[in-house]
């Protein structure tokens, strides 16, 4: 897809009108060779290469080139003045990419020629070697004719147009040189915007920004030697309009050609001129889904503004039916988000109407009202029209394809140390009778409220408040629903030098329920409980200087205690709304409570130990590695569980282990496992690397395991097939725009396997051709959707450089999916100007 950006457009030059004579003869000649013996009032003659005209020649002009200004035109007018005052050129301190059309009719011209003739104040006639120059024009012939009171130029024999980088070579011009009307017969053009080129029998020049080429062709293929050359891909049509000032061409009756393949003949086909987005219709994308049949995707984009866009993608189906989908950005200082929606009238498989939407927005807004503050509000929309919705359909946005498709909005205000919060969220549960979801509760609403202070006298204290409605289907969650108040103060106090850090804390946290219905355990419809914690965080900091295979670091040795003591304060008998017991990590086991959410809060009293060493580059500061080791230590048992648990009787909980590698940028490696010093296994593992030797190039694995639960390997990959058998022989950096340069095959995919159930869960395994200028995909996705049933599809995709841009499926799943995909086409500067500087 392309991206947003705030910038606003460049304005647009004013379309060029044709100057009259009078205006000519005092502002600008445009043959200064013949403009001096023109105002001398004296017959030309045919003069040398080399030679000199009535006024002598500026310095840097060249031989045999004559220049006037419009500071020097009255001057001249003056007969005598010419040879008293010589012309003088203006310098300019820096080379510009684009000229004002004004006034790049005011700079001079300068002429060349073997031979000259003509007629004073009506026409110029240039035999051999003829060159005009005027700014980023130039025209080069075997005769070039000038007719003044017109302003026209004819041109005949190995005509030469080179404007700003564009080129045009033919038999014949002619043209209205201001303005820039006029046209070319049999040219051959190539533009420096996307290196197109082509033939046509005629090109008529509309304007300085517009021009229509009859019976033409177009393509971006790299022109080879030998008469027979043939591009891979080639647009032939009627007509082609090509419209510098939006960057976009459009073929009318078009015929497109790929390796000996032709198209129908198309009415209408805009394609872009440049890398820039542009409206128009993206790549097509073909596939086979083994629900769905034949699928056809023809996108178009639609560049609203440089901050908005968006993108409409029919889908075909050979099996259900039309698909019309739609996507809608936009982007402001501080707002942004997307909008998307699906819908087909007629579903064949499920007969019935089917549909998605799913929507984000983001944004603050400062009111500029000391009084007021900050307001700000949050948007997260997700609905489908039915519970299969997420079986039927490829995970093509994630959220729409879940089976739980939340519904979020929350507004917000921030002033100063006061926060608040008002949001409404509300679940859609896409149930499956073969395996049912208990589902989440709604809040409808929930309210929040904060001050926070940080480093006042020494202190960072907050207090919070949260008061929620919790909306459910009792007879899925068998709890009543419930209004639940929470209220939480906490006060610490960090003392933090070079070498060590402590940090006391107490806290304290209440909260009230009010049920709709009384309570199983005791009957009652309203509870409440408070706890207090106070905790203790300390550390220390050593290092030194080291020298490990040759290279220079600094080692750190980072030891940590932390304590938290909690008393039991029964809350078992409490219903759970949004609380679950925190992952075990090196994160959560430095925090106060086991458990996250208001439902629960954990009794403690443990201590937490574990050291940390880091291995930092002495030059740079990038972090080498990274070791840690951490455990906790409990002095009495956990009683506060959550429902189904047991009490946590252990003294001594689990190891962490953790391990980070980042040696050279080449490799990286990262692993944490959870270590049961009582069963002398690990409980749960996670192991991953990841090899990126170069542009293109990038293998990465990971294991994951839970014991009795779940054994993972997750393995993803973008590598050049040719490296097989030339690895080492070959250049490996990326080219400009492109990849590795014509002929490369790359082997994209990502693979996760089931140790457990010995299968495949889920797979995207595709390849992609780079040729001269054109890329080819083909992608395989298999999605499983349940324990017995995967959706399976096949997408194809070829892009034409310089026709078509990206923003298709398969470019869209390779890069959800391949971990570090770089796109073949990224990062395409269009070209400067005084590259073809003639």
């Amino acid at each position: 897809m392309h991206d947003l950006t705030t910038t606003p457009p460049a304005p647009r030059p004013r379309r060029g009108r044709r100057a009259s004579p009078a205006r000519l003869s005092t502002r600008l000649t445009p043959l200064a060779l013949v403009a001096a013996a023109l105002l001398q009032g004296a017959p030309l003659r045919a003069q040398n290469i080399g030679e000199a005209p009535v006024a002598d020649t500026p310095a840097g002009a060249g031989a045999g080139a004559a220049a006037t200004t419009a500071a020097d035109a009255p001057a001249a007018a003056t007969g005598n003045a010419v040879a008293d005052a010589p012309l003088v050129l203006r310098r300019t301190p820096l080379l510009r990419e684009t000229i004002d059309g004004n006034e790049g009719k005011q700079r001079p011209s300068f002429v060349t020629g073997d031979n000259i003739d003509g007629t004073a104040d009506f026409n110029t006639i240039v035999k051999g070697n003829a060159e005009l120059r005027r700014g980023p024009l130039v025209i080069r012939a075997n005769q070039l004719e000038y007719t003044q009171p017109d302003d026209l130029a004819k041109a005949l024999g190995d005509v030469y147009i080179n404007r700003g980088g564009d080129i045009f070579q033919g038999p014949q011009l002619e043209l209205h040189v201001d303005a820039f009307e006029g046209f070319f017969v049999r040219p051959r053009y190539v533009f420096i915007k996307n290196d197109a080129h082509g033939e046509a029998e005629r090109v008529d020049f509309i304007d300085e920004e517009t021009m229509v080429i009859h019976s033409g062709n177009y393509t971006t293929c790299v022109r080879r030697p030998g008469a027979g050359w043939v591009p891979e891909w080639m647009v032939t049509a009627r007509t082609i309009t090509i419209d510098q000032r939006a960057e976009t061409g459009t073929a009318e009756g078009a015929v497109v050609q790929f390796k000996g393949l032709r198209t129908p003949e198309l009415p209408s086909v805009t394609f872009p001129l440049s890398e820039t987005r542009q409206s128009g219709l993206l790549p097509p994308v073909f596939g086979i889904n083994n629900i769905s049949g034949a699928e056809t995707t023809i996108p178009y984009y639609w560049n609203i503004a440089p901050n908005r866009d968006a993108t409409l993608y029919p889908t075909v189906m050979s099996k259900r039916g039309v698909d019309f989908g739609g996507e809608f950005r936009y982007l402001e200082s501080n707002y942004r988000g997307q909008m998307r929606g699906n819908y087909m009238p007629t579903d064949k498989l499920r007969e019935r109407e089917r549909w998605g939407i799913a929507a984000q927005h983001f944004g603050t807004f400062d009111t500029g009202i000391a009084a007021i503050g900050t307001v700000g509000m949050n948007l997260n929309l997700n609905q489908v029209s039915d519970d299969n919705y997420w079986r039927d359909f490829t995970r093509t946005v994630g959220s729409l394809t879940q089976r739980l498709l939340p519904t979020d909005l929350t507004f917000l205000w921030s002033k100063g140390d006061f926060s608040a919060s008002a949001r409404a969220l509300k679940w859609q549960v896409l149930q499956d009778v073969n395996s049912p979801i208990t589902p989440p509760y709604d809040r409808l609403p929930q309210v929040t409220a904060k001050y926070a202070k940080v480093d006042y006298g020494g202190f960072d204290f907050s207090v919070d408040g949260d008061y929620t409605q919790f909306q459910s289907r009792t007879a899925l969650t068998n709890q009543p629903n419930a209004n639940r108040s929470v209220a939480m103060a906490q006060v610490s106090h960090p003392w933090v030098a070079p070498g060590w850090f402590i940090t006391p804390k107490a806290l304290i946290n209440s909260a009230s329920y009010k049920f709709d219905s009384p309570l199983a355990s005791n009957n009652q419809t309203t509870a409440s409980r408070t706890v207090p914690t106070v905790s203790l965080d300390s550390g220390l900091v050593f290092e030194r200087d080291t020298r490990l295979f040759g290279r220079n670091l600094i080692q750190t040795l980072e030891p940590r205690a932390f304590y938290v003591y909690t008393p039991f304060v029964d809350q078992n008998y409490l219903p759970v709304y949004d609380t679950t017991r925190a992952d075990f990590n090196f994160a959560s086991i430095y925090t106060e409570n086991a458990f996250v959410g208001q439902d629960r809060i954990s009794d403690n009293n443990l201590l937490t130990v574990g050291t940390t060493t880091r291995f930092i580059d002495a030059d740079t500061g990038a972090e080498a590695a990274r070791f840690g080791i951490a455990q906790r230590l409990r002095f009495r048992d956990q009683r506060i569980v959550m429902p189904g648990e047991s009490t946590v009787t252990d003294r001594l909980s689990d190891i962490m282990l953790g391990a980070s590698i980042n040696w050279t940028p080449r490799w990286a490696f990262d692993s944490t496992v959870q270590y049961n010093p009582k069963t002398d296994r690990s409980v749960r593992s996670s192991i991953g690397g990841r090899f990126n030797p170069g542009d293109f190039r990038t293998i990465s694995a990971a294991y994951r395991q839970q014991r009795g639960t779940s054994e993972m390997i997750d393995v993803g990959w973008q590598w050049p097939i040719n490296d097989l058998w030339s690895w080492g022989k070959r250049d490996m950096t990326r080219i400009a725009g492109r990849g590795l340069g014509p002929g490369n095959v790359y082997a994209v995919g990502r693979m996760n396997y089931s140790m457990l159930d010995s299968k495949i869960v889920d797979s995207v395994v595709g390849l992609e051709y780079e040729g001269d200028c054109w890329i080819g995909r083909v992608v395989l996705e298999r999605l499983q959707s349940s324990n017995t049933t995967a959706t399976k599809r096949i997408l194809f995709q070829v892009e034409f450089f310089g026709f078509s841009s990206v923003g298709s499926n398969p470019l869209q799943v390779l890069r959800r999916n391949v971990p570090r995909y770089q796109y073949l086409r990224e990062d395409i500067a269009t070209p400067s100007r005084f590259s073809r500087y003639d």
